[in-house]
């Protein structure tokens, strides 16, 4: 007879008719949302994110979804979800999510003692985790897992993790870490060690249906070391809990539990009133599943008994009231909702696949265009990279060519005034001079190959060429040097020996015609990010200079500005700097004023 009520309770269970009639009214019911209506809620999430075709949402709803039946103890459906998700996440490279769900997914397969998977899968989480704490709880596990043979090494890996994780600040982490530590107890037959990690574990989860599990281990727990006083005094404490918070599921499956606890005291009336008390809420509530279960309980009670009477009775009862349980009862509407949206996700994962598929294929075509692309711009980057070297080694071979030029008059008036002082027998003078001179003539090729000098060797250079011409035009000019005090002349850099043509100039053009005494002053002044040269000479100016020229005379001046613009302009392509050039005739008095802005440069 029983065999036969269970047939018939689980035919009308499944009637479709009874099915449909109930979701009609499934709007009516939303205000008691278990279970089923978590995981219905979490497909259909999951079908908009496919829809959509937002992989980085997609991947965190098969994580809620894998969550959902995580809380049912599907682990296995479980795992099939975070695989997705984990997949995902590598795809995306998102380091962080993709080294938590893979210790999600490796605990899921723990559970099911797929080891050599979840060792895998707790490695990657530990090789990607950002945070060096939560990688050491990854090898942990991993070490857990390997000296599966030892318990007490077992004890003392998950006590390092608690530690760390309460660091943290991780509390379902840590709740489950006493629920390792509990179970490693059990293995030991440290029955009370382990209920007291499982109170632990309850302590410091967060969520209400973890600590339902945990109390459920506990009281396992007790039983199985025939502690029933403490299993069915424990089961009491969780079924008042479950009422003052008016959990109803709990309540319900509580008042089983205690059912149970007492059959086994062979307390046959605590264990009757218990599951009648059970199977009447069920009813009430219109959760129809654990009505059922209820039921098949009080039926094999009474089955036991030869009650026979009683079994068939309650049998019609439930029988009766089965169409209106159903139309009452949300979740049998949800679960059936579930499995058509699990259908439409396959669907549409099937879709995704094949895109990602066509995707793939396009991306393989596009990156072959673009690698022949990028060869040949790579090709005609090495050419106008060489064409620019070349252009850059011909300017900085002018520049240096320009910079070795030297006034041939100047020389040559150098050497005849040699001459004209060892034709005077004036030894001494003809000394200095030539000692002056071969100093300048060192210092000048010493450095002819570089293109800056520091400030302070520049003074030097213009100085001895001073001293020159002053020697042979003493009676002509005087010459004065200021500095900025705010510059530091070893460390700043100027071009080599661009100043001294306008030097010779202002001395050749201006000051030598000058009646009576010239001065020539050349100042080095710090403008913001800008260094100053000012040549300022008080000779005849440029229109009489002009005006008194040979044309030999004009060629070379000409030459010697050519030289320096040129140089200027070399300098400034080469260097990417912006030097300028201006000489103008003085307002306030004959003479010449030439400006030099130079970039301020320093060593470095």
């Amino acid at each position: 007879m029983y065999r036969v009520l269970k047939l018939l309770l689980l035919l009308f269970l499944y009637v479709p008719g009874m099915t449909a009639r109930a979701q009609d009214t499934l709007q009516q019911q939303n205000s008691k949302k278990g279970k089923s209506y978590k995981l219905r809620q979490a497909s259909e999430e999951l079908s908009q994110s496919l829809s959509e075709a937002n992989d980085l949402k997609a991947a965190r709803q098969y994580e809620t979804l894998a969550q959902a039946f995580l809380d049912q103890g599907d682990n296995a459906r479980a795992e099939e979800q975070l695989e997705k998700a984990k997949a995902i996440y590598s795809r995306l490279k998102k380091t962080a999510e993709f080294a938590a769900v893979s210790r999600k997914l490796a605990q899921s397969q723990e559970a099911q003692q797929k080891i050599a998977p979840a060792i895998a899968n707790y490695q990657s989480a530990a090789g990607n985790a950002s945070d060096q704490n939560i990688s050491r709880v990854n090898s942990n596990d991993i070490k857990r897992l390997q000296t599966a043979n030892d318990p007490q090494v077992q004890q003392e890996l998950v006590q390092s993790n608690i530690g760390i994780l309460e660091k943290n600040g991780s509390r379902e982490e840590v709740a489950g870490a006493y629920r390792q530590l509990a179970e490693s107890q059990l293995q030991q037959k440290d029955t009370r060690g382990a209920a007291e990690s499982y109170r632990k574990a309850v302590a410091t989860t967060g969520d209400p249906g973890t600590a339902t599990q945990l109390q459920k281990k506990i009281t396992d727990a007790y039983v199985a070391d025939n502690q029933l006083d403490k299993a069915i005094a424990l089961s009491e404490s969780s079924l008042a809990g479950a009422r003052t918070g008016g959990d109803m599921e709990q309540q319900i499956d509580q008042l089983r539990e205690l059912a149970l606890l007492y059959a086994r005291q062979h307390d046959s009336a605590r264990t009757e009133s218990l599951l009648l008390e059970a199977y009447r809420l069920a009813l009430l509530q219109g959760y129809t599943l654990k009505a059922k279960d209820c039921l098949m309980a009080l039926i094999q009670y009474y089955e036991d008994r030869k009650d026979h009477g009683r079994s068939l009775a309650l049998s019609r009862t439930f029988l009766g009231r089965l169409d209106t349980l159903i139309r009452a009862d949300s979740s049998l509407v949800d679960n059936k909702l579930f499995e058509i949206t699990a259908g439409k996700i396959r669907e549409l994962e099937k879709e995704r696949l094949l895109q990602q598929e066509l995707i793939s294929r396009k991306n393989r075509f596009n990156y072959f265009l673009i690698g022949s692309i990028a060869a040949m711009l790579v090709l005609l980057f090495l050419i106008v990279r060489s064409w620019l070297a070349i252009r850059t080694k011909n300017k900085r071979i002018a520049l240096q060519s320009l910079r070795r030029e030297m006034n041939p008059h100047f020389i040559f008036n150098s050497l005849n005034s040699v001459n004209q002082y060892i034709a005077e027998n004036n030894e001494l003078e003809a000394n200095k001079y030539l000692t002056s001179y071969s100093g300048l003539m060192r210092n000048v090729m010493e450095h002819s190959n570089k293109d800056f000098v520091s400030l302070s060797t520049e003074i030097e250079q213009l100085r001895q060429y001073l001293d020159l011409e002053h020697l042979r035009f003493r009676d002509q000019f005087e010459y004065r040097l200021d500095l900025d005090e705010t510059l530091d002349a070893d460390a700043t850099l100027v071009p080599n020996m661009l100043i001294q043509p306008h030097l010779e100039n202002a001395i050749w053009h201006g000051l030598r015609y000058k009646e009576g005494k010239g001065l020539l002053v050349l100042q080095f002044t710090k403008k913001e990010k800008s260094l100053k040269v000012i040549i300022t000479d008080d000779g005849i100016g440029l229109k009489e200079s002009s005006a008194l020229k040979t044309r030999n005379q004009k060629a070379h001046q000409s030459r010697g500005l050519t030289n320096t613009a040129e140089r200027i302009s070399l300098l400034n392509n080469l260097y990417r700097t912006r030097i300028d050039m201006r000489i103008e005739e003085r307002a306030d008095t004959t003479g010449t004023r030439v400006t030099l802005t130079l970039p301020l440069m320093l060593k470095q």
